[in-house]
């Protein structure tokens, strides 16, 4: 079998070691134009090639194995249309995302921040409105693999979690009523894009944190900056547009933690994501 594979994969040259019963192509910058001829490729290795390459030229094209967890950047509608089977990087970067959004939460509700400040001024001032997690409800909208790493941490603080996938998210309105903490992990598709939007915001009425790890397209930013006042912090990793520009309205939010997507980070990603891709490749 043909196989492209991208930079967006590291371990080119292992992966051609252990599996050694293909013909292999490599391409280090995915964002350009390929100068090769991809008719005759019947399996991808690449997270963005498809934004910038056109499919159709893949004509021999039977699978895709994407190093990301979402779909939102491959042509959907011509890979159904063409019966191209998919792979993503399903469980990869769970860990490290879940972990960084308990460390956020927790951030916001010892007030890690201003004691920091506080610190830096040599400044000895206690502060009596910590919050405790024991007790208080998580909406995690998305219920993956990410989800589920984001529930097993946060069980055991004493979270109440409600699990929002797509058989009950038609209830969504009435789990955010309820919640202390509202998570989103929920991939990015025509249903779902916009979904946090003024008719959810208008809505929250218990001050909750909000936490977006997802795709930064599920929330109309410019909803979110009109309600941000109902939310007790919003913690963002991800943005419509990537760089966040340096005009957006959301730095300026004094209820807001902003960080540049960069919550999937973490140093056993390249293994696992190798563990993965060669599972998929080898049991076809």
């Amino acid at each position: 079998m043909k196989v492209l594979i991208t930079g967006a994969f590291s371990d080119y040259e292992k992966l051609k070691e252990e599996v050694p019963d293909n013909e292999y192509f490599f391409v280090q910058n995915e964002l350009n134009k390929l100068d090769i001829d991809v008719s005759d490729i019947e399996y991808v290795i690449c997270n963005s090639l498809f934004l910038y390459n056109d499919v159709s030229l893949f004509k021999s094209l039977k699978y895709i194995q994407v190093t990301s967890s979402g779909l939102d950047r491959l042509p959907i509608d011509y890979i159904e249309k063409n019966n191209i089977k998919i792979f993503n990087a399903r469980g990869v970067y769970s860990v490290p995302m879940a972990e960084w959004t308990v460390c956020k939460i927790l951030d916001v509700y010892k007030k890690s921040f201003d004691f920091y400040s506080n610190q830096k001024e040599h400044l000895w001032k206690k502060d009596r409105n910590v919050l405790e997690l024991d007790g208080k409800v998580a909406t995690i909208v998305g219920y993956g693999s990410v989800g589920e790493e984001i529930a097993k941490r946060l069980i055991p603080f004493g979270v109440e979690i409600i699990a929002v996938n797509k058989d009950n998210i038609e209830n969504i309105n009435e789990y955010v009523k309820k919640s202390n903490i509202i998570i989103i992990t929920l991939p990015l598709t025509k249903e779902t894009e916009g979904l946090f939007n003024e008719s959810i915001f208008q809505e929250i009425n218990n001050c909750p944190v909000l936490v977006n790890v997802a795709r930064g397209k599920l929330i109309n930013t410019s909803d979110l900056v009109k309600y941000h006042d109902k939310f007790l912090s919003i913690i963002l990793d991800v943005f419509e547009e990537e760089p966040l520009e340096e005009t957006s309205e959301l730095w300026s939010l004094d209820n807001i933690i902003i960080t540049p997507h960069n919550s999937f980070v973490g140093e056993k990603n390249n293994e696992r994501l190798y563990n993965v891709v060669k599972e998929s490749l080898i049991n076809l």
